[in-house]
């Protein structure tokens, strides 16, 4: 860990020292890799509101506006109190005064090369050690099961947990997933965690999920984290899911893929997303969820 008195700035004349001996810089974007806004939320525990903006991206030219139009509120006869979409590069503190930059926002939609050689820009500049994103993604896994992480890292020695996922697939890239790729190029050590969002929950806030990338981002890095907000969020989210599954007449459904989760673990599925001749899929079974979950929330708004 980094010194608690580390500066971000140099004076003019002082060299860089370019010995990695800068805070550690964790990314959370929102975007491809945002299953049940996991990223998002874990940002929030991470986001102190006291910390010092080192760089800040021209979103601008990488935010697609009409694809993720930002919200403008329109009072009687004007419009007013429009949000700017941003991304910068924050210098915060934790709780014990250890500083680490967070880099949280939209993720870029358009020249994520530009985008990519500006962080690494930061990285040089400030002698960051190690990158580390968080991410999540849509799997055929139960909300009643520990949530599960893939770590990866641009060198083995990077994963410090051991994966029970384990794959090789060809999907489709994103922002976070070059600027690994991309730094692991030019000799800089990266890292991350994606952690595994039951599919009836990708499209909704998943407290759940958050908290096992901040788990795995304290055990890593020794940061003091309080994520009591985000416990609580989680205890009033499980309890409205268990009830809209009540509700629909989903426990079957719910047996059925906490059958496949735990064949999984005990090694007789070889994926979660696979078909077996006793299972409906994990795709199956979360179409079937969505199905009702979405009708749940339907009924809540009518």
């Amino acid at each position: 860990m980094a010194m608690k008195n580390w500066r971000s700035r140099r004076t003019p004349d002082e060299p860089r020292r370019g010995d990695g001996s800068g805070p550690v810089l964790i990314h959370a974007l929102e975007g491809f890799l945002g299953a049940g806004s996991a990223a998002r939320l874990a940002a929030e525990q991470l986001r102190t509101g006291r910390g010092e903006v080192v760089h800040e991206f021209d979103l601008d030219e990488m935010f697609d506006y009409r694809a993720r139009r930002p919200m403008i509120a329109f009072r009687e006869n004007h419009y007013a109190d429009y949000e700017a979409p941003t991304l910068q590069v924050v210098l915060e503190h934790d709780a014990n005064g250890e500083p680490y930059f967070l880099m949280a926002g939209p993720e870029p939609d358009f020249l994520w090369e530009r985008f990519i050689g500006e962080v690494h820009d930061v990285i040089e500049e400030h002698d960051v050690p190690l990158t580390l994103g968080l991410g999540a993604v849509p799997m055929g896994v139960p909300h009643t099961r520990p949530p599960m992480i893939t770590a990866h890292g641009t060198r083995d020695e990077l994963v410090d947990r051991q994966n029970l996922w384990s794959a090789q697939v060809s999907v489709p890239s994103s922002a976070q997933a070059l600027l690994e790729y991309r730094l692991g190029q030019w000799g800089h050590d990266a890292a991350g965690y994606v952690v595994h969002v039951p599919h009836y929950l990708a499209q909704i806030d998943y407290p759940t999920a958050a908290l096992a990338l901040i788990d795995a981002l304290v055990d890593r890095t020794g940061l003091a984290i309080d994520a009591e907000p985000l416990r609580a969020r989680q205890d009033e989210a499980l309890k409205e899911i268990e009830q809209q599954i009540e509700e629909q007449g989903g426990t079957e459904l719910l047996g059925g893929l906490e059958e496949q989760y735990d064949a999984f673990t005990r090694g007789a599925a070889q994926s979660l997303l696979a078909s077996d001749e006793e299972l409906p899929s994990g795709d199956e079974l979360a179409d079937q969820f969505e199905q009702f979950l979405a009708r749940q929330r339907k009924n809540d708004h009518d």
